[in-house]
């Protein structure tokens, strides 16, 4: 396995957001995803908005170590996400149409497509789109982590609020904000992590 090897100006990120916020009371996953999240997006509110448990980013990494796959909700998520191939069907002519004769969205169109693909045990990263986390929550995806963090006015806390209450091992956030970027990041700390579950 190769080690992975940090740019000496994220290295003096890290540096910076750990002498500015202190989260070593956090387990070790849910200090790693919250690190790689406030370095994205420099915005230390992170600290206290992101929900989880560590547990659930547990099972997550066992998922990808063995080699589950990372669907996405769009094509940004994916380009954020370094470390490993993704499926985002958000593009693919088949999600169009579904959403026109369904009369859903194409984010949430390509989560129908992307459990058709993969089935139970995957990794679902939503970055942008509140009607993907809906989407994934009432399909039933049986996953074995959730990363929802869809930003925006219209719908994005109430999407990541139903995933909070779902009971599926998830990550979210309590307010509007989110993104593709802070999504993918998240998926990327896990990825990223080198040491071992507690």
């Amino acid at each position: 396995m190769t080690v992975r090897q940090p740019h000496p100006i994220e290295v003096r990120s890290f540096e910076i957001l750990r002498s500015r916020v202190d989260l070593s009371p956090m387990p070790p996953l849910w200090r790693a995803v919250a690190e790689r999240v406030i370095h994205s997006s420099a915005d230390l509110e992170y600290a206290v908005d992101l929900q989880t448990t560590e547990e659930s980013l547990e099972r997550g990494l066992a998922a990808l170590r063995a080699g589950a796959p990372i669907v996405t909700d769009v094509g940004m998520v994916a380009a954020g996400i370094t470390a490993r191939e993704t499926i985002c069907h958000v593009n693919d002519p088949a999600a169009a149409r579904m959403a026109r004769a369904a009369g859903i969205t194409r984010s949430a169109a390509a989560m129908r497509l992307a459990y058709a693909e993969v089935g139970p045990g995957a990794v679902w990263v939503v970055g942008c789109a509140p009607t993907a986390l809906f989407e994934v929550i009432a399909r039933g995806v049986a996953p074995a982590l959730v990363i929802g963090l869809p930003v925006g006015f219209v719908g994005a806390a109430e999407s990541k609020e139903a995933l909070r209450a779902s009971g599926l091992p998830q990550l979210s956030n309590v307010s509007e904000k989110g993104g593709s970027a802070v999504a993918a990041a998240a998926a990327n700390a896990l990825l990223y992590y080198e040491g071992e579950p507690r």
